[in-house]
């Protein structure tokens, strides 16, 4: 399971939930080492349990282009701030910077949990809050956009 294929995802999800249909915004998700890649079942169950389904969602690897066109954009952790920064000459917040106003990243499941392979309970348990406050917070972003 890669970190990177639930965080950002989540906050897309969360994002289009709360916008609705009929919106003229438009909230899409791309990595920055995208890898062709099913999503991982404990995203997906807990991402229905939102009332969403991401089954059709297609990981995109962060371009040129897509920054280019970009309204704004989010990072989650600093590795993304920094690739983009270094990439791309830009300097973006992190998601809890928006949010709830606090410079701090939050962690991909590799970092937060080394042995999350071992210790598949515990990581579930971490990939399930982070997609939690990831929902519970996406309304602070819109707030703060409009």
């Amino acid at each position: 399971m890669h970190g990177e294929y639930f965080r950002s995802v989540t906050a897309e999800y969360a994002l289009k939930a709360r916008l609705g249909t009929g919106t003229s915004c438009v909230v899409s998700s791309a990595g920055i080492d995208a890898k062709a890649q099913t999503m991982h079942e404990w995203v997906l169950a807990r991402l229905r349990e939102k009332g969403t389904d991401p089954t059709s969602h297609v990981q995109r690897q962060l371009t040129e282009e897509l920054v280019a066109t970009a309204d704004f954009i989010i990072a989650m952790g600093r590795n993304h701030q920094a690739y983009i920064r270094e990439e791309y000459g830009q300097d973006v917040p992190l998601f809890n910077q928006i949010c709830l106003g606090h410079d701090k990243p939050i962690l991909d499941l590799h970092e937060a949990i080394p042995d999350w392979e071992t210790d598949t309970e515990r990581a579930r348990a971490y990939v399930c809050s982070v997609i939690d406050t990831i929902w519970a917070t996406a309304p602070a972003l819109l707030s703060r956009l409009r």
